[in-house]
């Protein structure tokens, strides 16, 4: 049984079918994610007889870190290994077993070794850390480096959530009042759903890692059956919404997916996504030097935005990567950050963090899979 990802409620469950007390579980589960625990004999409220038990019958599988790049910023990226051949191959066994026994399919496919990239980014009282939701991407937004590796596969609950548990450890001497969470690494969340959402409601849970939703952000290029399925959860983060163009014939250029999603759809479910009191619906507009970054373009999406309610706009100047784009000049982002703002649309330039080391947004390319026996997957999204 692997314990990281799961619930309290699949811990208590589990502990009971090991004939202890339900509460047990729910011990294991504050040690994992309050504590940041991962060795059970670590978990000393635990009776002795237990911690022995769960030795043999339980696993924490943490990913290991097979590289660390250190910015001039402060930041760091991580690789992180996922699964190694031998555990995979035992992970594979186990998990037939399982979904053999439960009618389901292709379980073990989830297990395949693999490797994805995050980012600690410290800063004045708060870290920030930018998470991977898949091993690769399927979406092939062209501006972004990550679309070059296909999909290589989903990742498990746990595998997201060891993304955040890893870096708070390892920088727990000087760990900040805040931690934001932002699902912008490697992968689209919103086809990765119940992984996904599994971490999340871990991740805010007042007695799990006890994050504010104010503080995690989820970022789609726009797959609206995600969204609208978003829209229903109890229990959910923020949204932001990857824009990057002004028209669909730009879009469908940029980003392939707006042609099954084009903006008049997107727009749509952005304007009937339930926004809490405190919230604001945040669109990414990353800044191509000629490309989608003329004044028009500002004036077209303040068009496009104005049946919206409460929104933001975030403009990330484009990180140089081996793709045939080139960054917008300060001053046509100033411009276009200016006509949005003076027609009422608050706008923020986000440079990113850690782009010594390729760590800033779109550069997350997992250079080092040329050397890896990696394999892709084909996506119909």
């Amino acid at each position: 049984m692997e314990l990281l990802g799961k619930s309290k409620e699949e811990l208590r469950e589990f502990c009971a079918a090991l004939g202890e007390p339900a509460f047990r579980g729910a011990q294991i589960y504050h040690a994992l994610y309050a504590e940041r625990k991962f060795d059970v004999a670590q978990i000393t409220n635990l009776p002795a007889a237990l911690r022995e038990r769960l030795a043999k019958e339980a696993r924490v599988t943490l990913p290991e870190v097979k590289q660390r790049f250190a910015s001039a910023d402060g930041s760091v990226r991580y690789l992180f290994g996922l699964c190694s051949a031998e555990e995979s191959k035992k992970l594979n066994a186990e998990d037939a077993q399982s979904a053999e026994k439960n009618g389901r399919e292709g379980a073990g496919r989830l297990q395949k070794p693999a490797a994805v990239e995050a980012v600690f980014m410290p800063s004045e009282g708060r870290q920030t850390i930018c998470i991977s939701t898949q091993a690769g991407c399927a979406v092939d937004c062209h501006f972004c480096l990550t679309a070059q590796l296909g999909l290589i596969r989903n990742l498990t609950a746990g595998e997201i959530l060891a993304q955040v548990l890893l870096p708070l450890e390892e920088h727990k001497a000087q760990l900040a009042p805040q931690t934001n969470i932002v699902l912008m690494g490697q992968g689209e969340p919103l086809l990765n759903f119940e992984p996904v959402m599994a971490a999340v409601r871990i991740l805010l849970d007042p007695r799990g890692m006890g994050i504010s939703p104010k503080h995690v952000t989820l970022s789609t290029s726009g797959i609206v059956p995600g969204i609208e399925r978003l829209a229903q959860e109890k229990v959910r983060p923020k949204l932001a919404i990857s824009l990057n163009a002004s028209n669909d014939e730009q879009r469908d250029a940029l980003m392939p997916i707006n042609k099954k999603y084009p903006l008049s759809v997107l727009l749509e479910a952005c304007k009937n996504y339930p926004l809490r009191t405190w919230e604001q619906l945040t669109f990414e507009y990353v800044m191509l030097g000629g490309l989608n970054d003329a004044a028009e373009d500002a004036r077209r999406v303040v068009r496009l935005l104005a049946p919206l309610k409460t929104v933001k706009v975030n403009l990330i100047p484009w990180n140089p990567g081996e793709l045939p784009y080139r960054e917008s000049s300060a001053e046509r982002i100033e411009e276009f950050r200016r006509i949005l703002v003076d027609r009422g649309v608050p706008t923020f330039v986000r440079y990113s963090r850690g782009r010594d080391v390729m760590a800033a947004c779109g550069q997350l390319a997992l250079l080092q899979v040329q050397s890896s026996p990696l394999t892709t997957l084909r996506s119909s999204l």
